[in-house]
């Protein structure tokens, strides 16, 4: 791969794998393949959701409400989710079969208390920086390729951004897997399709 591209890893973490307390189906069984990807770019980047126990996405921390309704936050509507990846814990250690001494970045998101972060590069606000983009520009990289958990969520949420702030994006799509929560596997997928985002 061109030295200007890098490999973007999505959250290949234990609560995300089966067995995980927010498990992608078929989590795990695409980390061999990520693992030989990450031959082909000098550049990877790994992402790792990364929550304060009680953070405000999580269903638990709003009384009557249960996984997987929404709410309204100040930055607009959320999904509330299972308790997953908490700083520290088991879950939010990367899967144990990924090669994370191939990565030269880890984007932890997510940290702070009351607003959620799906994507790499801006937090649930869509304003709020990660770092990321200062990180690639300063590296030269213009191109990405994206896979990871889960498609129709973190993975997109990055694809999309990533496009908006002018980077050529490709999308790995057996390399990734989704969620689907209310067809937004199908929904994600056209608003990829329509910011340029590659998908193979």
């Amino acid at each position: 791969m061109p030295a200007d591209t890098a490999l973007l890893v999505i959250d290949i973490q234990n609560d995300f794998c089966p067995g995980g307390a927010l498990a992608v189906a078929e989590g795990d069984q695409i980390v061999s393949g990520i693992n030989a990807l990450m031959d082909e770019h000098s550049s990877v980047i790994l992402t790792q959701d990364w929550h304060p126990a009680g953070h405000s996405s999580f269903a638990s921390s709003h009384e009557g409400k249960g996984p997987y309704e929404l709410t309204e936050m100040p930055y607009g509507p959320q999904v509330l989710w299972p308790d997953h990846c908490v700083i520290g814990s088991h879950g939010a250690a990367f899967h144990p079969d990924l090669r994370t001494d191939a990565a030269q970045m880890i984007v932890r998101k997510g940290f702070r208390p009351h607003i959620d972060s799906y994507s790499a590069f801006f937090e649930n606000d869509r304003s709020t920086a990660t770092g990321l983009h200062g990180y690639l520009q300063e590296r030269g990289i213009r191109s990405l390729v994206l896979t990871g958990l889960a498609t129709d969520f973190c993975v997109a949420y990055s694809a999309l951004d990533a496009a908006r702030l002018g980077y050529a994006v490709e999308l790995h799509e057996s390399l990734c897997r989704a969620i689907d929560l209310d067809g937004s596997l199908a929904a994600a997928k056209s608003q990829l399709r329509a910011a340029g985002v590659k998908i193979s």
